[in-house]
Protein backbone atom coordinates (compact mmCIF):
# COMPACT_ATOMS: atom_id res chain seq x y z
CA UNK A 1 0.00 0.00 0.00
CA UNK A 2 1.06 3.80 -0.27
CA UNK A 3 2.26 5.21 2.81
CA UNK A 4 -0.76 7.83 2.99
CA UNK A 5 -3.09 4.87 2.58
CA UNK A 6 -1.85 3.03 5.42
CA UNK A 7 -2.16 6.57 7.34
CA UNK A 8 -5.77 6.76 6.16
CA UNK A 9 -6.07 3.55 7.94
CA UNK A 10 -4.45 4.26 11.34
CA UNK A 11 -6.81 7.46 11.51
CA UNK A 12 -9.69 5.30 10.73
CA UNK A 13 -8.52 2.83 13.94
CA UNK A 14 -8.14 5.52 16.23
CA UNK A 15 -11.70 6.79 15.56
CA UNK A 16 -12.80 2.93 16.52
CA UNK A 17 -10.67 3.11 19.45
CA UNK A 18 -12.49 6.10 21.04
CA UNK A 19 -15.53 5.00 19.83
CA UNK A 20 -15.14 1.74 21.26
CA UNK A 21 -14.01 2.78 25.00
CA UNK A 22 -16.67 5.60 24.89
CA UNK A 23 -19.66 3.12 24.31
CA UNK A 24 -19.10 1.21 27.24
CA UNK A 25 -17.06 3.73 29.22
CA UNK A 26 -14.38 0.89 29.88
CA UNK A 27 -10.94 0.25 28.37
CA UNK A 28 -7.41 1.20 27.67
CA UNK A 29 -7.05 4.21 24.99
CA UNK A 30 -3.65 5.36 25.56
CA UNK A 31 -1.60 2.85 24.68
CA UNK A 32 -3.97 1.21 21.60
CA UNK A 33 -3.28 4.95 19.87
CA UNK A 34 0.25 5.01 20.68
CA UNK A 35 0.82 1.48 18.71
CA UNK A 36 -1.48 2.15 16.16
CA UNK A 37 0.79 2.95 13.12
CA UNK A 38 2.63 -0.34 14.36
CA UNK A 39 -0.28 -2.30 13.64
CA UNK A 40 -1.63 -1.00 10.81
CA UNK A 41 1.75 -1.37 9.33
CA UNK A 42 2.65 -4.93 10.63
CA UNK A 43 -0.94 -6.35 9.31
CA UNK A 44 -1.72 -4.40 6.32
CA UNK A 45 1.98 -4.05 5.03
CA UNK A 46 4.21 -5.97 6.16
CA UNK A 47 3.25 -9.52 7.38
CA UNK A 48 2.84 -12.51 4.47
CA UNK A 49 -0.57 -13.53 5.63
CA UNK A 50 -2.92 -16.63 4.48
CA UNK A 51 -5.78 -15.41 2.05
CA UNK A 52 -8.13 -17.28 -0.22
CA UNK A 53 -8.76 -16.52 -3.69
CA UNK A 54 -10.75 -13.27 -3.02
CA UNK A 55 -7.98 -12.02 -0.87
CA UNK A 56 -10.08 -12.49 2.13
CA UNK A 57 -7.72 -13.86 5.73
CA UNK A 58 -8.01 -17.58 6.31
CA UNK A 59 -7.27 -18.39 9.71
CA UNK A 60 -6.00 -21.26 11.53
CA UNK A 61 -4.37 -21.65 15.02
CA UNK A 62 -1.26 -23.49 13.15
CA UNK A 63 -0.59 -20.48 11.57
CA UNK A 64 2.39 -22.36 8.84
CA UNK A 65 3.33 -21.25 5.88
CA UNK A 66 2.59 -17.44 7.22
CA UNK A 67 3.93 -15.00 9.52
CA UNK A 68 2.10 -14.62 12.43
CA UNK A 69 1.83 -12.01 15.62
CA UNK A 70 0.90 -12.29 19.45
CA UNK A 71 -0.06 -9.35 21.35
CA UNK A 72 1.23 -10.06 24.97
CA UNK A 73 -0.12 -6.57 26.52
CA UNK A 74 -3.27 -7.94 25.98
CA UNK A 75 -5.51 -4.62 27.69
CA UNK A 76 -4.58 -2.49 24.09
CA UNK A 77 -7.34 -4.89 22.58
CA UNK A 78 -9.26 -1.96 20.63
CA UNK A 79 -5.93 -1.50 18.42
CA UNK A 80 -6.00 -5.14 17.81
CA UNK A 81 -9.58 -5.64 17.40
CA UNK A 82 -9.85 -2.55 14.80
CA UNK A 83 -6.71 -3.86 12.76
CA UNK A 84 -8.24 -7.65 12.50
CA UNK A 85 -12.06 -6.18 11.45
CA UNK A 86 -10.04 -3.95 8.71
CA UNK A 87 -7.85 -6.60 7.64
CA UNK A 88 -11.15 -8.79 7.22
CA UNK A 89 -10.86 -11.16 9.89
CA UNK A 90 -14.59 -10.95 11.16
CA UNK A 91 -17.00 -8.23 10.29
CA UNK A 92 -16.11 -4.20 11.38
CA UNK A 93 -19.51 -4.31 12.55
CA UNK A 94 -18.75 -6.24 15.34
CA UNK A 95 -16.78 -3.69 16.61
CA UNK A 96 -19.46 -2.25 18.43
CA UNK A 97 -20.15 -5.10 21.33
CA UNK A 98 -16.75 -4.89 22.72
CA UNK A 99 -16.56 -5.57 25.77
CA UNK A 100 -20.27 -6.49 26.25
CA UNK A 101 -21.93 -9.26 27.73
CA UNK A 102 -21.22 -12.65 25.36
CA UNK A 103 -18.98 -10.59 22.91
CA UNK A 104 -16.41 -12.34 21.26
CA UNK A 105 -14.19 -9.07 21.69
CA UNK A 106 -14.26 -8.63 25.62
CA UNK A 107 -11.47 -6.22 27.13
CA UNK A 108 -8.57 -8.64 27.04
CA UNK A 109 -8.16 -11.02 24.02
CA UNK A 110 -9.20 -14.70 24.59
CA UNK A 111 -8.89 -17.71 22.73
CA UNK A 112 -12.01 -19.17 24.16
CA UNK A 113 -14.21 -16.79 21.99
CA UNK A 114 -13.16 -18.62 19.06
CA UNK A 115 -11.91 -14.60 17.44
CA UNK A 116 -10.27 -14.72 14.18
CA UNK A 117 -6.89 -14.08 14.50
CA UNK A 118 -6.47 -14.23 17.88
CA UNK A 119 -3.76 -16.82 18.92
CA UNK A 120 -3.37 -16.48 22.66
CA UNK A 121 -5.22 -15.33 25.68
CA UNK A 122 -3.04 -12.56 26.73
CA UNK A 123 -3.65 -9.67 29.57
CA UNK A 124 -1.41 -11.36 32.27
CA UNK A 125 1.66 -9.54 31.35
CA UNK A 126 4.85 -11.62 30.65
CA UNK A 127 3.71 -14.25 28.88
CA UNK A 128 3.85 -13.14 25.39
CA UNK A 129 7.75 -13.23 24.31
CA UNK A 130 7.51 -16.78 25.55
CA UNK A 131 5.08 -17.91 23.63
CA UNK A 132 6.19 -16.05 20.27
CA UNK A 133 9.62 -17.65 20.86
CA UNK A 134 7.85 -20.82 21.08
CA UNK A 135 6.15 -20.40 18.12
CA UNK A 136 9.71 -19.03 16.09
CA UNK A 137 11.33 -22.35 17.46
CA UNK A 138 8.66 -24.68 15.93
CA UNK A 139 8.50 -22.97 12.98
CA UNK A 140 12.49 -23.32 12.68
CA UNK A 141 11.97 -26.49 13.20
CA UNK A 142 9.80 -27.36 10.59
CA UNK A 143 11.39 -25.36 8.13
CA UNK A 144 8.84 -22.81 7.77
CA UNK A 145 11.04 -19.68 6.72
CA UNK A 146 7.84 -17.24 7.53
CA UNK A 147 8.33 -15.02 10.46
CA UNK A 148 6.85 -13.66 14.29
CA UNK A 149 6.02 -10.73 15.96
CA UNK A 150 4.87 -9.79 19.47
CA UNK A 151 4.01 -6.87 21.01
CA UNK A 152 4.91 -5.88 24.64
CA UNK A 153 5.17 -2.84 27.04
CA UNK A 154 7.99 -1.36 28.86
CA UNK A 155 6.05 -1.42 31.80
CA UNK A 156 5.53 -5.76 31.02
CA UNK A 157 9.54 -5.67 30.95
CA UNK A 158 9.37 -5.65 34.69
CA UNK A 159 7.94 -9.44 34.53
CA UNK A 160 10.42 -11.84 34.91
CA UNK A 161 9.39 -14.52 32.53
CA UNK A 162 10.46 -12.18 30.18
CA UNK A 163 13.91 -12.63 30.98
CA UNK A 164 13.79 -16.35 30.73
CA UNK A 165 12.52 -16.41 26.89
CA UNK A 166 14.67 -13.39 26.26
CA UNK A 167 17.82 -15.90 27.48
CA UNK A 168 16.08 -18.58 25.08
CA UNK A 169 15.45 -17.04 21.37
CA UNK A 170 19.10 -16.46 20.87
CA UNK A 171 20.12 -19.58 22.27
CA UNK A 172 18.23 -21.24 19.60
CA UNK A 173 19.49 -19.07 17.06
CA UNK A 174 15.52 -17.24 16.64
CA UNK A 175 16.03 -14.89 13.28
CA UNK A 176 12.63 -15.46 12.93
CA UNK A 177 11.56 -13.29 15.29
CA UNK A 178 10.90 -9.77 15.68
CA UNK A 179 10.25 -8.38 19.55
CA UNK A 180 8.81 -5.19 19.45
CA UNK A 181 8.48 -2.89 22.99
CA UNK A 182 6.27 -0.17 23.04
CA UNK A 183 8.66 2.24 24.62
CA UNK A 184 6.10 5.00 25.71
CA UNK A 185 7.82 5.16 29.58
CA UNK A 186 4.39 4.99 31.11
CA UNK A 187 2.27 2.10 32.94
CA UNK A 188 -0.82 1.89 34.76
CA UNK A 189 0.62 3.92 38.04
CA UNK A 190 2.44 6.27 36.05
CA UNK A 191 6.05 6.44 34.99
CA UNK A 192 7.90 3.50 34.61
CA UNK A 193 11.14 5.16 35.62
CA UNK A 194 9.49 5.89 39.26
CA UNK A 195 7.11 2.83 39.10
CA UNK A 196 9.88 0.25 39.02
CA UNK A 197 13.02 1.74 36.54
CA UNK A 198 13.62 -1.03 33.72
CA UNK A 199 17.19 1.32 33.17
CA UNK A 200 18.65 0.11 29.87
CA UNK A 201 16.29 -2.09 28.15
CA UNK A 202 18.48 -2.46 24.96
CA UNK A 203 21.39 -2.83 26.47
CA UNK A 204 20.09 -5.97 28.70
CA UNK A 205 18.89 -7.44 25.69
CA UNK A 206 21.99 -7.29 23.84
CA UNK A 207 23.61 -8.59 26.42
CA UNK A 208 21.90 -11.45 25.89
CA UNK A 209 22.47 -11.78 22.72
CA UNK A 210 19.68 -10.02 20.39
CA UNK A 211 20.12 -7.30 17.54
CA UNK A 212 18.53 -4.34 18.75
CA UNK A 213 17.17 -1.19 16.83
CA UNK A 214 15.14 1.31 17.52
CA UNK A 215 12.05 3.28 15.94
CA UNK A 216 9.42 5.86 16.04
CA UNK A 217 6.22 4.13 16.14
CA UNK A 218 4.35 6.91 15.60
CA UNK A 219 6.03 7.46 12.19
CA UNK A 220 4.59 4.65 9.59
CA UNK A 221 7.62 5.10 7.54
CA UNK A 222 10.11 4.19 10.16
CA UNK A 223 8.23 1.41 11.56
CA UNK A 224 8.08 -0.08 7.59
CA UNK A 225 11.84 0.53 7.30
CA UNK A 226 12.94 -0.83 10.55
CA UNK A 227 10.57 -3.97 10.68
CA UNK A 228 11.87 -4.79 7.24
CA UNK A 229 15.10 -4.53 8.49
CA UNK A 230 14.85 -6.89 11.23
CA UNK A 231 13.76 -9.65 8.54
CA UNK A 232 17.56 -9.30 7.57
CA UNK A 233 19.03 -10.95 10.81
CA UNK A 234 18.97 -15.37 10.17
CA UNK A 235 20.44 -16.54 13.42
CA UNK A 236 19.79 -13.77 15.59
CA UNK A 237 16.30 -12.22 17.21
CA UNK A 238 15.34 -8.53 16.79
CA UNK A 239 13.89 -6.74 20.00
CA UNK A 240 12.89 -3.10 18.36
CA UNK A 241 12.73 -0.10 21.22
CA UNK A 242 9.36 1.53 19.96
CA UNK A 243 9.61 5.42 21.23
CA UNK A 244 5.22 5.96 20.83
CA UNK A 245 3.31 9.05 22.44
CA UNK A 246 0.51 7.64 24.96
CA UNK A 247 -2.61 8.76 23.34
CA UNK A 248 -1.02 9.92 20.28
CA UNK A 249 -3.68 11.22 17.63
CA UNK A 250 -5.69 13.02 20.49
CA UNK A 251 -4.08 16.10 22.00
CA UNK A 252 -5.48 15.80 25.37
CA UNK A 253 -4.50 12.24 25.55
CA UNK A 254 -0.81 12.78 24.51
CA UNK A 255 1.92 11.83 26.76
CA UNK A 256 -0.32 11.34 30.08
CA UNK A 257 -0.49 7.94 31.98
CA UNK A 258 -3.56 8.82 33.31
CA UNK A 259 -5.36 7.71 29.95
CA UNK A 260 -4.12 4.02 30.59
CA UNK A 261 -7.64 2.54 31.14
CA UNK A 262 -9.83 5.68 31.24
CA UNK A 263 -12.59 6.22 28.85
CA UNK A 264 -13.50 9.67 27.19
CA UNK A 265 -17.29 10.89 28.13
CA UNK A 266 -19.25 12.54 25.50
CA UNK A 267 -17.61 15.67 25.19
CA UNK A 268 -14.38 14.12 24.87
CA UNK A 269 -15.13 11.85 22.54
CA UNK A 270 -16.46 14.46 20.25
CA UNK A 271 -13.41 16.61 20.55
CA UNK A 272 -11.01 13.18 19.59
CA UNK A 273 -13.10 12.72 16.63
CA UNK A 274 -12.97 16.15 15.53
CA UNK A 275 -8.97 15.93 15.76
CA UNK A 276 -9.24 12.06 13.65
CA UNK A 277 -11.26 13.04 10.36
CA UNK A 278 -12.13 10.34 8.06
CA UNK A 279 -10.60 10.44 4.61
CA UNK A 280 -12.50 9.68 1.56
CA UNK A 281 -13.11 5.93 0.86
CA UNK A 282 -12.92 5.03 5.12
CA UNK A 283 -15.99 4.53 7.25
CA UNK A 284 -16.42 4.18 11.18
CA UNK A 285 -17.98 0.41 12.13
Amino acid sequence: MELEQLEHIATAVRRDIVRMVAAVNSGHPGGSLGCTDFMVALYFEIMNRKKDDKGNPIFDMDGRDEDIFFLSNGHISPVFYSVLARAGYFPLSELATFRKLDSRLQGHPTTAEHLPGVRIASGSLGQGLSVAAGAAYSKKLNGDKNHVYVLMGDGEQQEGQIWEAAQFAPNKKLGNLTAVIDFNHAQIDGKTDNVNNNRDLGAKYAAFGWHVDEMQGNDMADVIKTLRKAQENPDVPTLILMHTEMGFGVDYMVGSYKWHGVAPNAEQLQQALNQLPLTVGMSDY
